[in-house]
């Protein structure tokens, strides 16, 4: 038993413990490439949760992690077979029930831990956070915390290189030999603005890419994603021992 996992943990041990801090872990379930399992972003977000939380928790940091949300905005992959979308107005009244449960039993600070580029939860915290007051709420994305260009000859953006020595290193029986996964070439958009990062719309997968991966996962190994996901879980953790502990979080 884990006691910082909730899924794990229980009643005997709940009841005398003051959480300083919840995780809510917050996936996709979608195609990545033709050699990474669906289930992906919701294995590696476990992973990741769980050994930042691990780190805290042995520093002092009472961090509790909820169970992982397995489906995320895939509004762009709808034809995809099995690609699940959940639409951000669900994600929103699903944010707004976990807050106004955490609200009423004490939990004064949530961290929403991202895995899934097509969330953003940003305008949700906004709204979710004026309707609780008593409650902090903040994101982190993961694949923002760490340049991953320190690790990786080419992280990639969908099931390249960084997520599959990620799963390489989680989860390596899940993980078909790289000869078969697909090249991860994407097709840009043809308008500049697009192109450039400063107009934005939202890509249509099937147009994007043939193999559901946006980025070349052939130089990838299980070495590079455990050295990876160490720095990145001590970065996390950091963070959350960090916000455990912050009475006032802002300079006076």
């Amino acid at each position: 038993m884990r006691p910082y996992i909730l899924a794990e943990t229980n009643w005997t041990a709940v009841r005398s413990l003051k959480v300083e801090l919840a995780v809510l872990p917050w996936g996709a379930t979608e195609a990545h490439n033709l050699h990474l399992p669906y289930a992906t972003d919701n294995m590696q977000l476990d992973h990741i949760a769980a050994e930042s939380a691990r780190i805290a928790w042995e520093d002092g940091a009472r961090v509790m992690v909820l169970p992982t949300i397995p489906f995320g905005v895939n509004t762009g992959q709808l034809d995809i077979p099995l690609d699940i979308n959940m639409m951000p107005s669900t994600q929103m009244a699903v944010l707004r029930d976990v807050a106004h449960c955490l609200s009423g039993q004490g939990v004064t600070k949530l961290v929403i831990l991202n895995g899934h580029g097509g969330n953003n939860f940003r305008q949700m915290i906004r709204e979710v956070g004026s309707r609780f007051p008593d409650l902090f709420l903040c994101e982190i994305n993961w694949f923002r915390v760490l340049d991953g260009t320190e690790f990786f000859d080419e992280p990639g953006d969908h099931a390249g290189e960084l997520e599959t020595s990620c799963m390489m290193h989680i989860s390596p029986e899940l993980v078909l030999p790289l000869e078969k996964a697909g090249d991860g070439r994407a097709v840009p958009f043809r308008i500049r603005g697009f192109q450039e990062g400063w107009a934005w719309a939202e890509r249509q997968w099937s147009q994007v890419t043939r193999d559901t991966g946006v980025g070349d996962p052939s130089a990838a190994t299980p070495e590079k994603g455990r050295r990876f996901l160490q720095a990145l879980t001590h970065q996390i953790a950091g963070f959350m021992v960090e916000l455990a502990r912050c009475d006032n979080l802002y300079l006076t």
